[in-house]
C-alpha cells in the first residue's frame, strides 16, 4: 500500500430504508456517489485512497471474504428450513487427536544487510566500474566506511592502479591549505604500503610545497614493496623522475628476478635529466625480461669499459622500445650490448635514434624480426643527410617483416629501390608478410611504390605523405586494401612525366 493510503470504510450491512430519489440525492454527497460508481457494494474491488491518487484493485480481502461466506451459510440454512434442500445428517465430531509437540525453533540472529549478501567478487567488479569512471579517490575511502564487506572490497590492490591526488583549492587561506596538505600527505604515507602495492600511475595536481615529499614517500614505499614482494612481481611501469633512480637500483639488486615487463617513460618535454642505466647489471637483475620500454628518455648508458665482458643478455626478450621524440644517445655499440643474447626479438622500436645505422642492425642476432620502426620525427635536416644501406635491413628480414617504418630517413632513391625490391624476390612463389609500410618524407619514386604494392598483396597501410618524388594528389596515407590498390592504379595510369610538387 502506498504511504498515506487509507481504505475508505464501507457502510455497515443492514436493512436499507427505501426513500424517494430526491431524498437519497440530498443525503448522499458527490464523493459517496463516485465511490459507489467505482466500487459498487458487492463487487470484487478494493478502493485505496492516497493523498493524490485513488486506486481500484481487484480481488477479495479477508474481511469481505468472511462476510460473503457468512451470507452463503445463512442462505443455505434458510433453504433447508423451507424444505427445498434436505438437511444433512449430523455426524459425530471425531475426537481430536493429540498433536505432537512442535520442535523447538532455533533462535535466529539479526538479519544481515543486503550488502553482506553480495559476493565479494561481484562487489569488486562493481567498484572496478566506478573506479574506471571516477578514479579510486575519494570513492573507495568512503565505501570502506560502510561495512566490513565493503571495506574488504575497497582494500583490493587491483582497484588502486591509477591514483590522482589533488590538494585543497588555492582559494583557501594559507593556514588551512597547508594543514590540509599535511593531512593528505599523512594519508598518502599510510596508503602507499597498504593500498598502492599495484600502483601504476600517480598524478599530482596543483601541488607546490609538498611535491618532493610525496615523491619521496612514493619511491620509498615502492622500493620497500619491491624488496618484500619482488619475487612475485611480473610487470612494472614507472614514470621517470628524480626518485626513479632508487627504484631502478632495487631492480638491479635482483629483487625482481621474475620481472617480465619493465617500462620507464616520461613526458615529451620532461627528459632533461639523463637516466643512468647500466645494461649489464639490468641483465643480471632481470634475466626473465620479455618487454623493455624506455620511452622519451635522455638515456645515457654507462660505458662497459675496455676488457669488460658482455652481460648475459636477455634471452627471453621479445620487444625492445627505445623511442624518443628527440635525439637520444643510443648507438650501435649500446644496442649490441642490449641485444647480443636476444635471438627471439620480434619488435624493435628505434624511432628517434639517429645514431643507429643499418650496418649495426644487420649485426644483431635476431633472425625473425616482425616489426621494425626507424622513423625520425621532428628532425629538420632529415632529407639533407643522405644515407645508404637500407637494403641490408630488407635482405635480412624480408621473409618475416610485417611492419616497416622508414619515415624521415634520408636514403637515396636508388637505395630505397634496392631495399623494397627484396620483397618481390621471395623464393618459392610465396607472398611476403608485409602489411604496413611507412615511407613518409622519403625519396621513394613512383616505380618503387608500384613495385612494392604489386609484390605485397596483403599491404593494408601505406604512408606516402610528404614524398617529394611522387605526383600531386597521391602524397597521403592509404588505409585498407581498396585504397592501396587505388593508389597502384593511379600510379600505373599516370603520365610518363608527372608534375612534381613540393610537400
Amino acid at each position: 500500500m502506498a504511504p498515506g493510503a487509507a481504505r475508505r470504510p464501507r457502510r455497515k450491512a443492514g436493512r436499507r430504508v427505501r426513500s424517494s430519489p430526491l431524498a437519497g440525492a440530498r443525503d448522499r454527497s458527490a464523493e459517496d456517489w463516485w465511490w459507489d460508481r467505482l466500487a459498487p457494494s458487492g463487487s470484487e474491488y478494493h478502493l485505496l485512497q492516497a493523498d493524490s491518487m485513488l486506486l481500484v484493485l481487484p480481488g477479495l480481502g479477508p474481511s469481505r471474504a468472511r462476510s460473503r461466506a457468512r451470507k452463503r451459510a445463512s442462505r443455505s440454512a434458510q433453504r433447508r428450513q423451507s424444505g427445498s434442500v434436505p438437511a444433512a445428517k449430523s455426524r459425530p465430531r471425531p475426537r481430536p487427536r493429540p498433536q505432537p509437540e512442535p520442535a523447538p525453533v532455533p533462535k535466529q540472529g539479526p538479519d544481515v544487510g543486503w550488502g553482506d549478501r553480495i559476493p565479494l567478487e561481484v562487489l569488486v567488479q562493481i567498484f572496478r566500474l566506478l573506479v574506471a569512471a571516477d578514479g579510486p579517490m575519494p570513492f573507495l575511502g568512503r565505501a570502506a566506511c560502510v561495512c566490513r564487506r565493503w571495506n574488504e572490497a575497497a582494500s583490493q590492490p587491483a582497484l588502486w592502479h591509477t591514483v590522482t591526488l589533488s590538494p585543497p583549492l588555492a582559494g583557501r587561506a594559507v593556514k588551512g591549505r597547508v594543514k590540509a596538505e599535511k593531512k593528505l600527505l599523512a594519508s598518502l604515507e599510510w596508503l602507499m604500503p597498504n593500498r598502492f602495492s599495484q600502483l601504476q600511475s600517480l598524478t599530482l595536481i596543483h601541488w607546490k610545497s609538498q611535491v618532493h615529499a610525496v615523491l619521496k614517500v612514493e619511491s620509498t614505499a615502492v622500493v620497500s614493496f619491491l624488496e618484500e614482494a619482488g619475487s612475485r612481481m611480473r610487470k612494472l611501469w614507472l614514470t621517470y623522475s628524480s626518485q626513479t633512480t632508487a627504484i631502478l637500483g632495487a631492480l638491479l639488486s635482483s629483487c625482481c628476478p621474475q620481472l617480465q615487463v619493465l617500462e620507464v617513460s616520461t613526458g615529451i618535454n620532461h627528459n632533461s635529466t639523463p637516466l643512468q642505466l647500466p645494461v649489464e647489471a639490468l641483465q643480471k637483475g632481470c634475466p626473465q625480461l620479455q618487454v623493455l620500454r624506455l620511452l622519451n628518455l635522455m638515456w645515457l648508458p654507462k660505458p662497459s669499459g675496455q676488457g669488460v665482458a658482455l652481460g648475459p643478455g636477455f634471452p627471453s626478450l621479445e620487444e625492445l622500445c627505445l623511442a624518443s621524440s628527440a635525439c637520444n644517445l643510443v648507438s650501435n655499440e649500446v644496442l649490441g650490448r642490449l641485444l647480443h643474447g636476444s635471438p627471439n626479438l620480434r619488435l624493435l622500436d628505434l624511432r628517434g635514434c639517429t645514431r643507429i645505422t643499418p650496418a649495426g642492425l644487420c649485426d644483431l642476432p635476431c633472425q625473425e624480426l616482425e616489426q621494425l620502426h626507424l622513423g625520425l620525427y621532428g628532425v629538420s635536416d632529415r632529407l639533407t643527410l643522405v644515407k645508404e644501406g637500407s637494403s641490408l635491413l630488407t635482405q635480412k628480414w624480408y621473409h618475416t617483416l610485417r611492419e616497416l617504418d622508414l619515415s624521415g630517413q634520408g636514403f637515396s632513391e636508388k637505395d630505397l629501390e634496392q631495399a623494397l625490391a627484396a620483397f618481390s624476390g621471395i623464393p618459392g612463389g610465396s607472398h611476403p608478410a608485409l602489411c604496413s609500410l611507412n615511407l613518409r618524407a622519403t625519396r621513394v619514386t613512383p616505380n618503387t611504390v608500384s613495385s612494392v604494392i604489386s609484390s605485397c598483396p596483403g599491404l593494408l597501410y601505406l604512408n606516402l605523405e610528404s614524398c617529394r618524388c611522387l605526383p600531386r594528389g597521391l602524397k597521403r596515407a592509404y588505409r585498407g586494401m581498396e585504397e592501396v590498390q587505388w593508389c597502384l592504379e593511379q600510379l600505373l595510369t599516370s603520365h610518363a612525366s608527372p608534375k612534381l610538387g613540393g610537400s
